[in-house]
């Protein structure tokens, strides 16, 4: 019998007979066969920036920005995927796990036992199944993304390298159980239950140590979303998408990144977006809505946003977006700081114009290469950037010029 280089290793080191890897030669491991239709992939993202000017302590505080990024080079994140996606057939069952690793799997905060300062994170981590119910119904069982968005947490997925302030202020990490069901070509929808808004990993909106936090266990986050796409009968708008979506429950603080010291709140988020095809070959458009309330605090955020994009050649695409966004305090005895900008006086607020431009061109097989400028300009006159770490804001704007590159393997 001819024996496969693993087994005669294993003989080699004495860990397994050859009689007993005979046996195991005529009849296929349950094991073997499950790993045999596991993918491996992911990608290495890296970045440099060059921040205008001196004082850059308090950079515009969307997602996965930090002064440590400031005028110089950065590795962002490192993403090691391992799944097995659902097959065709009517029991199917798979799995997939996103493991990250670099400064940004901090910022992600799914760690279960506190802050996160390992440089490791999961990103997801679910069970996928399907029910034979009409055209397939489908379930995520574990750590999944947000079912709301324009923008993904995975920046090779965005049209931009920088994150919108609404994608900043989304739940961006849940454990939960979500269904999804296609009614047909043209709508979708999706519904599920979690553990609470924030991305703490097996977080709770109660403390089942000594019962301080103030909701019963039964109290949950809930989800749901639909997703309209046009059918190719509509002609030139033929792929375009409109997605409406709310996630509502326990607010946990490790969610924001800002200086709300409230973790008692219950929260909603909402969302709106749409991707509309142009009669130009090659430029969509798009725009979005985020809204975010702290129910007790009172804090309640919003951003409207614009997005172009045009596919030039193959290798070159432009990509634009301009967003407003609202950060506003509430209850000062519930939390100071508003949500993002925790400079802004209590009762007051932040409006900010977001202007990002971005230029691709994928000169290397796998590898997305932009550069991007972007400027961000408090509305209000007040000082929202700059500043040395720890002190306060001295500048009403904030020039960011990036090159982005990632591997994607």
């Amino acid at each position: 019998m001819k024996f496969n280089k693993w087994t005669v290793a294993l003989a080699a080191l004495g860990v397994v007979s050859f009689a007993s890897a005979a046996k195991a030669e005529e009849k296929a491991s349950p094991v073997m066969t499950a790993l045999s239709s596991t993918t491996l992939s992911g990608y290495v993202d890296t970045s440099a920036a060059w921040n205008f000017g001196s004082g850059n302590g308090n950079v515009p505080p969307y997602r996965f920005n930090s002064a440590s990024k400031s005028d110089g080079f950065n590795l962002d994140v490192v993403q090691l995927r391992i799944d097995k996606p659902l097959d065709e057939s009517d029991w199917a069952a798979g799995y997939r796990a996103d493991l990250w690793f670099g400064p940004d799997a901090n910022t992600l905060n799914t760690t279960s036992t506190g802050v996160n300062t390992s440089d490791f994170a999961i990103r997801q981590a679910y069970v996928a199944l399907r029910a034979p119910v009409g055209t397939g119904l489908d379930f995520k069982m574990g750590v999944f993304d947000s079912i709301i968005g324009y923008e993904s947490v995975e920046s090779g997925n965005d049209p931009n390298y920088t994150r919108s302030y609404g994608h900043s202020i989304e739940p961006q990490t849940m454990t939960g159980l979500l269904a999804s069901y296609r009614f047909c070509d043209w709508f979708s929808a999706s519904a599920g239950i979690a553990n609470t808004l924030g991305p703490t990993i097996n977080d709770r909106a109660f403390d089942p140590q000594n019962g301080a936090a103030p909701y019963a266990e039964s109290y949950k986050t809930y989800m749901g979303s639909i997703a309209l796409t046009a059918p190719d009968s509509m002609g030139f708008l033929s792929g375009s998408t409109l997605y409406a979506g709310i996630v509502g429950g326990f607010f946990d603080q490790s969610y924001d990144g800002g200086t709300a010291q409230n973790t008692s709140s219950s929260a909603q988020s909402y969302y709106v977006g749409m991707t509309v095809a142009t009669p130009v070959t090659g430029l969509r458009a798009g725009a979005s809505f985020d809204y975010f309330a702290i129910d007790e605090a009172g804090n309640n955020d919003y951003s409207f946003a614009g997005y172009l994009s045009y596919q030039a050649t193959e290798k070159l695409s432009f990509h634009g977006r301009l967003e407003y966004f609202k950060d506003k305090v509430g209850n000062s005895a519930l939390g100071q700081g508003a949500l993002l900008f925790p400079f802004v006086p209590v009762g007051e607020k932040a409006e900010v114009l977001a202007f990002t431009a971005t230029v691709q061109y994928d000169l290397w097989k796998n590898v997305l290469s932009r550069v991007e400028l972007r400027y961000d300009h408090s509305l209000l006159g007040n000082d929202l950037f700059g500043g040395s770490i720890g002190g306060p804001p001295t500048a009403t704007g904030a020039w960011l010029l990036a090159a982005n590159i990632i591997y994607k393997f």
